[in-house]
């Protein structure tokens, strides 16, 4: 209790920011709360704040998103979470390959080192930051190689949450259409719940399936290129630890859609906790955007950013083609 208690006033302060911007996405829906969140967030980070707020501020970016994407499948059909799951499949294969292939051309024409290659190749390809801090020591990257990689990935994570929603509506992109290129082409977690949430609530349930899909892919490729540095390298035997590439909040979603399946959720609970996620969610969007740091981002060089942008386009574009040549 003593170490919650010090993290109360981050999360309170995430929370006081994501009120406002909850009503205000019920009042503009085409916008959605999410982005009013980030936006507040980002605004927020520019001010001076006191040492005590950060540590329940990273807590809500991260813990308080992972919670809240479990009490989202409170509101959904496991039936529907395997179904959408296995029809993002293809789609999957493809973007994958697409931003690994990408990452490895783009990365060797800008003689970019292989590890930073490998890290924005992992964390375009699947699920951002947290595929980055997987594979970290898995490849045995250092900390600026890490930071270099997930300052590159956050920049377009952001960039995606204004962007796909308004490229959906152009294109006149159905929920589902649009859940399916937000899951399968916008880099983390976070952002891909924000941006499909703020283009419909049907689209922002069939967004989190796929993403969620998305981000097991984590675990095969850990363990292949665990693999390759256990055949090429004594130094990297017994690093890997399979727990802890396991993405819990993955397990904690489908146990709490099968929950809704069986029946036995009394229906207040089956409305109340998928839209106290919704609410969490946007609580994390403001956590995040206070954490962002744009400066550092530009400070880190432009090969990086060219190498994020050339991975983030080529998975997006093969994600809208697949799609409808299916």
């Amino acid at each position: 209790m003593k170490n919650f208690a010090k993290l109360v006033p981050g999360i309170a302060l995430a929370l006081a920011l994501a009120i406002p911007c909850w009503l205000l996405g019920r009042a503009v829906p085409i916008i959605g709360a999410p982005i009013f969140a980030i936006l507040a967030g980002m605004l927020a980070s520019f001010l001076k704040r006191p040492p005590i707020l950060e540590g329940g501020i990273g807590y809500t970016g991260k813990k308080g998103l992972q919670y809240s994407i479990v009490f989202l499948g409170f509101g959904l059909d496991l039936g529907l979470v395997l179904r959408v799951g296995l029809d993002s499949l293809a789609v999957m294969a493809f973007t994958l390959a697409a931003a690994f292939a990408t990452a490895y051309l783009v990365g060797k024409a800008l003689k970019m080192d292989p590890k930073v290659k490998i890290l924005v190749g992992v964390g375009t390809a699947i699920c951002g930051g947290s595929a980055i801090a997987a594979t970290a020591p898995v490849i045995d990257a250092d900390e600026e190689e890490v930071a270099y990689s997930i300052s590159t990935i956050f920049l377009f994570n952001i960039v995606a949450v204004f962007l796909f929603p308004v490229l959906g509506h152009l294109m006149g992109m159905t929920q589902d259409a649009f859940g399916l290129w937000a899951g399968t082409a916008i880099n983390d977690t976070s952002s891909v719940v924000a941006a499909a949430f703020s283009y419909g609530d049907e689209a922002g349930r069939y967004a989190t399936i796929v993403k969620l899909t998305r981000t097991l892919m984590i675990i095969p490729v850990t363990l292949v290129l665990a693999f390759a540095r256990w055949r090429n390298d004594e130094a990297g035997r017994g690093r890997l630890k399979l727990a802890k590439i396991v993405p819990w909040f993955v397990l904690g979603f489908l146990a709490a859609s099968l929950v809704r399946s069986t029946g036995v959720l009394p229906s207040a609970l089956g409305t109340f906790l998928p839209e106290l996620g919704k609410f969490g969610i946007c609580a994390a969007m403001a956590a995040i955007g206070l954490k962002s740091n744009p400066l550092k981002l530009v400070r880190n060089g432009w090969r990086p950013i060219l190498l994020g942008l050339a991975c983030w386009t080529s998975v997006a574009l093969v994600s809208l083609v697949v799609q409808w040549a299916r």
